[in-house]
């Protein structure tokens, strides 16, 4: 399977291009520190889903799919962060906090999924 495929890919993908403009209006000095952490971050959840396509065994891409959440909940925070500091808009944050929440539940439905197919092997 193409990693492209998977609805949750598609989210993560979109999710991390929002994230990625959102932080061009952030100040310079955060640069090198938030927006690097949440570019970083964010980048992180489709890159995991991606590399764990890849993998030659079940198990293994069970593990970059659990990285890839617990990929999401460093978002979380940093997303939090970014609000409490006042570079994101309330509205901004309940936008990507929500998105970030529903890619939660899609990847655990996946490790559930891929869990219970590697159980049957």
């Amino acid at each position: 399977m193409d990693f492209r495929d998977l609805e949750v890919w598609k989210k993560t993908h979109q999710l991390t291009l929002q994230v990625y403009r959102a932080t061009e209006a952030f100040p310079k000095e955060e640069k090198y520190r938030l927006v690097d952490q949440l570019c970083r971050a964010a980048s992180s959840v489709p890159a995991n889903i991606a590399e764990g396509t890849g993998r030659k065994t079940l198990k293994e891409y069970i593990q970059f799919v659990c990285n890839a959440r617990g990929s999401v909940e460093e978002m979380k925070y940093h997303l939090i962060l970014a609000k409490d500091l006042g570079y994101l808009s309330v509205e901004g944050f309940d936008k990507l906090q929500e998105g970030y929440n529903e890619v939660g539940r899609m990847l655990n439905g996946l490790i559930k999924s891929l869990r219970k197919k590697d159980n049957e092997r």
